[in-house]
């Protein structure tokens, strides 16, 4: 009897325990992140942001259905994050996973898909297996989420565009993207007051429909305003990043010396220059074209920040392609797109986050960009061309004949020349020790600002050779097109959106969030042939090992066992 009562306490005494363990593992609990890269691990802003949610964020992800392997894994990775996501914000962070358009009537299935695709979610053309068959069938998807905050939403695109990488690397880049892609748009819709973005006139900059995209994003993530720089005495402080988009016209002294001043007190600077006139309008009005330089007039203010645009233009083998007609079938030209040297997809270094996991940018007519020696700015190269790649000296003859005859390799022996840079440091002004202090003196009244010969305080910009990466194509039959996208080539669209949106996150002072995309994830992949070769032997292994363990345990016991009872 009290055997059996000491069963009873001890049953009881371990039911209490473990009750009690369960209880306190509901509210206290901790995760240990075992791999090498951290993949599980927040950044330290993602944290702050998600724990001082103020109302819930609500997120639908739409990769739920029947997918392949590859969008099951990407979808099981977002799992995991939000998971993560929702340790930090508790009760304000919500997930689902939703088939999208799934119960709808096509009318409204087609209606649905086209608001995500007005939110920045792009479709991919999936092939599935028929079961009926051994044929395909095409199936659109959207991989892609909506964030929802306060009665505003975001999309997300979940998937992105690796162009000419391994679909496996492709998926890795997405998964590696994830925390920022997340984190980006919940601390969009979080911001009280958005940056200022002042968009510079004067020179010659557009405000038409080849930068319609580019405005475009600018109002939905930005405040964004105008300004004449010739009818202005001085750039407000106001704006957080001024932004120069392909200017045509000559800087004067006195645009230079509002600029200088900006910067000294602070201000961004995101340059888009052209140094060359080489357009596609003018491939289209002739079949070849002198390129001249422009005189934009900056040579020296730019040197005097640590870079200077060369006045010349590249070629490059790894480029985009344009229509050419081969030859005629019956009555039709028969036209065949063709790769056009002065069309190079600039490479990301990923040596900053603006560019770490960035897809390939489309350029045409790009310049290339040397770094001035200078201790007290720091210079990263952001884009550069490929290993293959040479210049010409301006004036340059352009011509479409360059796309008739197959390039020379030995001819495009220079590598990865810098397109884009990223300038960090204290600038020291154009007009400090300037030997005509009386001009100085004017441009200074005149402007009614404190003139300053060095900014105090660490400050960024941003040069790109090339103002056509933020222009967009223009089709007849449906307009102004995404930037990075060729007209000749729609079904494919390049990184200059998301390069550009990096730019601008970067400078305007946000780059807490940016942590997020020096997250790498290293892809393990296993050896296909060794496997091959082994196949037999680890199946042999992996059967006949586990079968053996319990014959052996299985002995061990018995031999135990008789042990025991012969004594």
């Amino acid at each position: 009897m009290a055997t059996r009562k000491k069963y009873i306490q001890r049953a009881i005494a371990v039911i209490l325990v473990l009750t009690g363990i369960n209880i306190a593992a509901a509210y206290f609990h901790g995760r240990w992140d075992l791999t090498a890269e951290k993949r599980y691990t927040l950044t330290a802003s993602t944290r702050q942001m998600l724990r001082k949610l103020d109302s819930p964020v609500e997120i639908e992800v739409f990769l739920k259905g029947d997918y392949p392997a590859s969008f099951r894994q990407l979808a099981q990775s977002t799992s995991e994050l939000l998971e993560e996501f929702r340790e930090y914000g508790k009760q304000n962070l919500r997930f689902t996973f939703i088939n999208p358009g799934q119960g709808l009537t096509d009318s409204a299935r087609m209606k649905f898909l086209g608001e995500l695709t007005a939110q920045g979610i792009m479709p991919f053309n999936m092939k599935v297996q028929q079961e009926a068959n051994d044929g395909f069938a095409e199936k659109l998807i959207f991989p892609g989420a909506l964030v929802h905050y306060k009665g505003k939403t975001v999309g997300v695109n979940l998937l992105k565009n690796q162009g000419g990488q391994d679909p496996m690397q492709t998926m890795n880049s997405s998964e590696a993207l994830l925390e920022y892609q997340f984190a980006y748009a919940i601390h969009k819709l979080q911001e009280k007051e958005k940056p200022l973005i002042g968009y510079m006139l004067g020179h010659g900059e557009s405000l038409g429909a080849e930068v319609y995209d580019a405005l475009s994003t600018l109002q939905n993530s930005y405040g964004l305003d105008t300004l004449t720089l010739q009818a202005a005495s001085y750039i407000p402080r106001d704006f957080n990043v001024i932004l120069f988009a392909k200017p045509a016209g000559a800087f004067s002294d006195a645009d230079k010396f509002k600029i200088d001043q900006y910067v000294m007190n602070g201000g961004k600077v995101l340059w888009f220059l052209d140094e060359s006139s080489a357009t596609m309008d003018s491939l289209h009005e002739h079949p070849e074209f002198f390129a001249m330089d422009r005189g934009l007039n900056l040579e020296d203010l730019l040197f005097r920040y640590g870079v200077r645009i060369n006045q010349d233009l590249v070629l490059d083998l790894q480029s985009d392609v344009v229509p050419l007609v081969v030859g005629n079938v019956g009555n039709r030209p028969q036209i065949q797109p063709m790769p056009f040297p002065y069309f190079p997809m600039l490479m990301p270094t990923k040596a900053h986050p603006i560019v770490k996991n960035l897809d390939m940018v489309l350029s045409r007519f790009v310049s290339s960009i040397d770094t001035i020696k200078n201790d007290a700015i720091r210079k990263t190269i952001l884009l550069t061309t490929s290993r293959n790649s040479r210049t010409t000296r301006l004036p340059a003859q352009v011509s479409w004949d360059i796309v008739k005859t197959q390039p020379n390799p030995r001819e495009y022996r220079q590598k990865y020349l810098p397109t884009a840079v990223l300038l960090e440091g204290k600038f020291t002004s154009l007009f400090r020790n300037r030997e005509n202090p009386d001009a100085v003196n004017q441009l200074f009244h005149a402007s009614g600002q404190p003139f300053r010969e060095s900014s105090d305080t660490i400050n960024k910009m941003i040069v790109v050779s090339d103002g056509d990466v933020i222009s967009n194509a223009v089709s007849r039959k449906e307009g102004p097109l995404q930037m990075g996208i060729n007209e000749f080539n729609p079904g494919f669209a390049f990184a200059n959106k998301e390069f550009f949106l990096n730019c601008l996150e970067y400078l305007s002072g946000n780059s807490g969030i940016m942590e997020a995309r020096n997250k790498e994830l290293t892809l393990r992949l296993l050896d296909g042939e060794k496997i091959r070769q082994e196949k037999t032997k680890w199946q042999v292994i992996c059967f006949l090992v586990p079968v053996g363990l319990v014959l052996l345990f299985a002995m061990v016991f018995q031999f135990i066992r008789q042990r025991k009872f012969a004594e």
